[in-house]
């Protein structure tokens, strides 16, 4: 593409646009619609005849509030990385809450009570076992 203010001929290749390249036209090709021109501008480019109205508007930042001293964020833990009292609690009460629902739900059915009759069956046979091991070494 040439410019009006362009010494070189029209012909000529611009720098980077030699064969095998996009934007490469041969010599006397029309450029197409995808391919604007200096008498064509692109609509990302303005010209100078169309002004941009444009106002600049200020903002005013917004205040954040500081954080009350001796709070501990939201995480739980204080700045020292120790957690807190309440984080703790919570943690343990949540924890002992999911063991008494997982008993509640596993203890009174019957497929609970037959894997716990099972694993003491178990439990029975390798205690069993292992004195059965201790005779025969002679302890």
């Amino acid at each position: 593409m040439s410019r009006p203010d362009d010494p070189r001929p029209a012909d000529h290749a611009t720098p980077g646009s030699g064969p095998g390249r996009t934007g490469a036209q041969p010599a006397g090709a029309q450029p197409t619609a995808a391919q604007p021109t200096a008498a064509q501008p692109s609509a990302a480019q303005p010209t100078d005849a169309e002004p941009i109205d444009a106002e600049i508007v200020e903002t005013a930042p917004m205040p954040v509030a500081p954080a009350a001293p001796d709070t501990p964020a939201a995480t739980g833990y204080t700045d020292e990385g120790v957690p807190t009292l309440d984080y703790v609690r919570d943690k343990i009460e949540g924890r002992a809450a999911t063991a008494a629902g997982w008993q509640e739900l596993t203890g009174d059915s019957e497929a609970g009570r037959e894997v716990e009759e099972r694993f003491a069956e178990r439990e029975q046979k390798a205690k069993d076992k292992l004195e059965e091991i201790r005779r025969s070494l002679g302890r």
